[in-house]
């Protein structure tokens, strides 16, 4: 029954996500519930509760291992496509296992409830092994004090894909016209890697704005074709990237809007 509930969770549009269990595209954290019932054999009621509780923990890491293989690290690769090798599959359930506990519920019968929060871009520090990149060394380049006004002018990214059927992965990328990365996870500093992830999906710029993410002035740019999960933008837009302040890609405050 379970099992059939994720794939549902899988499938629902973007809004649907913002709140509960599920994948919650726009914080980047995958999110579900774990049930623990009170343990019938405990001898008084504070043992019973305290099994219920791992129970309900193990229930959660249950859940998430088997929610996670349907998520798209790239539009033709799927998390349960990598855990076919021993190694990553080990790699993503210690990511797993490291969940955060967001909330407790405890009920008068001594079962237990826990919502639990793994971040997104802890599991794509483990899928994906970034390619070198050239943003960081074209950042360097950049004339003396451009860095200080787009800092001052732009909150974050926003790239319009709605035109586009783009459905969200772990690991989207930007790319020139010649195929040239502009961003992706190489982008990342080493902490976002493992914390913010690549990028939010939103459904709306409206939506985008009111997130901590890109905040309320991110420079906007559309994306002119998609390629597999690669996003390609045009020479304007490349060129407005081009001057976005480099820490706010090393931050991952990048945000993609989709149908």
């Amino acid at each position: 029954m379970r099992r059939a509930l994720w794939a549902l969770v899988l499938a629902a549009p973007l809004s649907a996500l913002a709140q509960g269990n599920g994948v919650d595209w726009q914080r980047q954290v995958l999110r579900v519930t774990g049930d623990g019932p009170p343990d019938v054999k405990a001898s008084n009621p504070s043992q019973a509760r305290l099994g219920a509780e791992r129970s309900a923990k193990e229930d959660a890491f249950e859940d998430l291992l088997e929610q996670v293989k349907g998520l798209r690290v790239r539009a033709d690769r799927t998390v349960g496509d990598e855990m076919a090798r021993e190694e990553t599959r080990r790699q993503v359930e210690d990511v797993l296992r490291g969940y955060k506990v967001v909330q407790k519920r405890y009920y008068s019968d001594s079962g237990v409830q826990v919502d639990v929060e793994v971040p997104l871009g802890a599991l794509t520090s483990v899928l994906v092994t970034p390619a070198p990149a050239s943003t960081a060394a074209a950042a360097e380049t950049q004339p003396a004090g451009t860095k200080k006004d787009a800092q001052a002018k732009h909150t974050g990214l926003v790239v319009d894909a709605r035109k586009l059927d783009m459905v969200p992965v772990l690991s989207p990328r930007l790319l020139d016209a010649s195929g040239q990365i502009l961003y992706g996870v190489e982008t990342l500093s080493v902490e976002a890697r493992k914390t913010t992830g690549v990028a939010g999906f939103f459904a709306s710029l409206e939506q985008a704005r009111k997130s901590e993410l890109v905040g309320a002035k991110p420079l906007v740019v559309e994306a002119a074709r998609l390629q597999g999960s690669d996003l390609l933008l045009g020479p304007d837009a490349a060129k407005a990237l081009a001057g976005l302040d480099p820490n706010l890609l090393a931050e991952g405050r990048v945000a993609i809007l989709i149908r």
